[in-house]
């Protein structure tokens, strides 16, 4: 590691202030992703501000119209919320599976929304479900937060406060995990909204994306087997040496397909 200044704020507004004062800072949420970073000086930031001071980034509230959740609940937090379990099931079951215990109880829905890994679990459900992502500064549409390969609509010392999830009619996640990372080889959530028919995938290409092949399909019959006939292309797909794109084409048709079925 490089040497760096560190500082752990109690409020938004203190954490805003101390990142605008320093010359290179960065936000650290669970550290996951950036620890590792730092520890192979890929990474070298003047300060780092440790967000796990601030209390009021860890709530989770649900209404009748929407799941809130605090950009510093933990994965297992999720995973283990009533409410969370009660207003969509799905996303307390993806929660679940992500990583292992160690990460589970560190790692963070908006620190891992903000790193936007490829093949990361959150962001699948965010574009599936119409998330909206709220910042110190304004509300993202997810279907216009994710932009690229780890890269996002946040601005240099936007900080996510909390995410939104509107509450589906019915949703399931289903995930092919990379056994030794666990994260998703390939994963697809599918949610039944108010405004369709959504399916989003992870792990399968350059970042998370829409099939909109296979939520034609299912507009018109919400049935696994609607998908029987369904060709998802391979062409923009990754191939890599943990699995070939025509592979992960395969699977994201399989998962689909799963996913109507537990839904």
């Amino acid at each position: 590691m490089y040497n760096f200044n560190y500082h752990r704020p109690t409020s938004i507004a203190e954490a805003a202030a101390l990142f605008v004062k320093a010359s290179e800072a960065r936000y650290l949420a669970g550290g996951q992703s950036l620890i590792a970073s730092l520890k192979m000086r890929l990474s070298q930031p003047s300060d780092l501000i440790d967000l796990s001071g601030i209390a009021e980034l860890r709530a989770i509230k649900a209404d009748s119209a929407n799941l809130t959740i605090g950009a510093l609940a933990t994965h297992n937090a999720v995973a283990s919320s009533k409410d969370v379990q009660r207003a969509i099931p799905a996303l307390a079951q993806l929660a679940a599976g992500i990583g292992d215990r160690q990460i589970r109880n560190a790692g963070t829905l908006g620190g891992a929304l903000a790193n936007n890994d490829p093949a990361a679990c959150y962001p699948a459900a965010a574009l599936a479900l119409g998330a909206v992502i709220h910042t110190d500064k304004r509300a993202i549409a997810a279907a216009d937060f994710f932009i690229g390969l780890y890269e996002t609509a946040l601005a240099p010392g936007e900080l996510i406060t909390s995410v939104s999830f509107p509450i589906p009619k019915t949703a399931n996640y289903q995930k092919f995990q990379q056994p030794a990372s666990r994260f998703a080889l390939v994963g697809v959530f599918i949610a039944q909204t108010a405004q369709g028919v959504r399916c989003a995938v992870t792990g399968a290409g350059p970042g998370v994306f829409r099939s909109s092949v296979i939520e034609q399909a299912l507009t018109q019959r919400f049935d696994a087997a609607a998908l029987d006939k369904v060709n998802v292309a391979a062409a923009d797909l990754n191939s890599d040496i943990h699995a070939t794109a025509d592979y992960r084409a395969h699977l994201v048709k399989v998962l689909a397909q799963r996913a109507v079925a537990a839904a």
